[in-house]
């Protein structure tokens, strides 16, 4: 069964669920797919030579390779993660393949209380380069769920992972992403995460691995907070090799939430540069948001910086644009708008985009 057939059995409100959480159906943007129901694969499928999509399920029973990495991200920083998980996606992306359209990965509730535990794996091997983006969502039906990502990134010498995840729960979904990323020399890897629809809690803290000299990370993350949720949201680089480079950058709206936003640079080397930003505007009394940056080092010969900024939206700005014609709710929207700027997510146009077009949706029915 293709995509395009599967999408004709979708509830039409799932069907919307799916979209907003950058899946797209029709699969004429995307170079390879994977929807995931509860605990049930639904389709998987590459559609370009050099990128494999399958389960990890399926990747452990017939594939070596994902045995062999199947856990060392975790092992290699001796952390213990749970193993009682099903399913979940393997992609690879072969040595020196450009993927052009991105790879899309779909994790979705259905059944009422279920509890999603997945593991992913990703492995983008030398001077390859990708764009992939998750979606993580729950349907109507779907209440108090609980989604358990357990991520595993290797980007190996030279290549580039662009990775965007987007969250599109609902406001009585609980979730606990584990992720670890290990990058070899000269790779790159960018970290997007986006979560503007209700959510009851997301508690996270990616960490990347910089363990080669010239590598890059970068975390950013557009969180827009609802009345009623937590979101602690953190990002960590270790940065053990020389000439490694790391930024975190994090943008968040509260509505009337509590957001935590952490993050966490540790250079164990000499000459690294790395920058860690929190931004935050406060749209309601009920609203919080606490920044909780970190920087430690064990060398003198590093350049590390860090700003945070929280405050509350220019009654001048909206004045301004009530004189021009706008309400109040459409001046908060605008200005909120150009808060979460996607500019910052280094996306292509293709991506850019859509995540524009559901910022605009989604800020909108908010306000």
């Amino acid at each position: 069964m293709s995509l395009k057939e599967l999408n004709k059995n979708i509830d039409l409100k799932d069907k919307d669920t799916i979209s907003s959480s950058g899946m797209d159906l029709s699969e004429e943007t995307r170079s390879a797919s994977f929807l995931q129901q509860d605990n049930q694969v639904q389709f998987s499928r590459s559609l370009i030579d050099g990128v494999e999509i399958t389960s990890t399920t399926e990747a452990l029973i017939n594939d070596p390779l994902a045995r062999e990495y199947y856990g060392q991200a975790f092992k290699y920083l001796n952390r213990e993660y749970p193993q009682d998980t099903d399913g979940g996606y393997f992609i690879r992306v072969k040595a020196g393949k450009s993927v052009e359209l991105p790879v899309q990965a779909c994790l979705f509730l259905k059944a009422q209380g279920f509890k999603q535990k997945v593991h992913n794996i990703i492995v983008v091997e030398e001077g390859a380069k990708v764009y992939l983006i998750t979606g993580c969502s729950a349907s109507h039906s779907a209440n108090e769920g609980f989604h358990l990502g357990i991520s595993e990134f290797f980007v190996h010498k030279g290549a580039y992972l662009n990775f965007t995840m987007i969250h599109s729960w609902k406001e009585d979904t609980s979730v606990h992403p584990m992720s670890i990323a290990l990058l070899d020399e000269g790779a790159s890897f960018v970290s997007n995460y986006v979560c503007l629809k209700p959510v009851k809690e997301i508690i996270m803290y990616p960490t990347a691995v910089l363990r080669g000299e010239n590598s890059r990370a970068s975390f950013n993350s557009l969180i827009l907070s609802h009345p009623d949720s937590l979101q602690d949201i953190g990002s960590r680089v270790i940065l053990k090799e020389k000439n490694t480079q790391a930024e975190i950058v994090s943008r968040a709206v509260s509505l009337g939430g509590k957001v935590i936003a952490r993050g966490h640079l540790k250079a164990e080397n000499k000459e690294v540069k790395a920058h860690l930003e929190c931004r935050g505007l406060i749209l309601s009394e009920m609203g919080t948001i606490h920044a909780i940056p970190e920087m430690e080092s064990d060398y003198r010969d590093v350049c590390m910086s860090h700003e945070a900024a929280i405050g509350k939206i220019n009654k001048e700005e909206i004045e301004y644009l009530e004189s021009r014609g706008f309400s109040r709710q459409q001046a908060q929207s605008i200005i909120v708008r150009g808060f979460m700027d996607v500019n910052v997510l280094a996306l292509p146009e293709i991506l850019k985009k859509e995540i524009d077009d559901l910022e605009d949706r989604t800020l909108k029915a908010s306000f």
